[in-house]
């Protein structure tokens, strides 16, 4: 997918998550967020995928480890919501984990417990 297409799905996404926070405001569980913001790209006719198992793979051995994507959208941008009163620096450590292990180039962390969505945004890129 090119970056020119990464980009639109990138605004459609943050248009949904601002969308679900406007409707829920902050202040809930991470999980009822992620249903809605599921729900509302799907009503925006994008392919989601929730709760997507990362396998690790070392020296060619998938190793046990129970990483998921929280959401993943036309197969290629990982989107990984909180509910916190920051983000932290293990948050974007745990969105770079998925998006290597994953071998995905854009992805996006947003915290909802915020007052204004915009502030708890982040998008993360590789190779773009």
């Amino acid at each position: 997918m090119n970056n020119e297409e990464l980009n639109r799905i990138s605004g459609i996404i943050l248009d949904s998550a601002i969308e679900v926070h406007k409707q829920l405001g902050p202040g809930l569980l991470e999980s009822v967020y992620e249903l809605c913001l599921f729900k509302e790209l799907r009503l925006r006719k994008l392919f989601v995928e929730r709760q997507v198992q990362v396998p690790v793979i070392y020296k060619s051995e998938q190793l046990d480890a129970d990483f998921r994507i929280d959401l993943l959208v036309e197969k290629e941008v990982i989107i990984e919501l909180k509910a916190v009163e920051i983000i932290l620096a293990v948050h974007e450590a745990q969105l770079l984990t998925y998006m290597k292990l994953a071998d995905k180039r854009l992805g996006l962390l947003i915290n909802f417990n915020v007052p204004r969505l915009i502030d708890g945004f982040r998008r993360k890129v590789l190779n773009f």
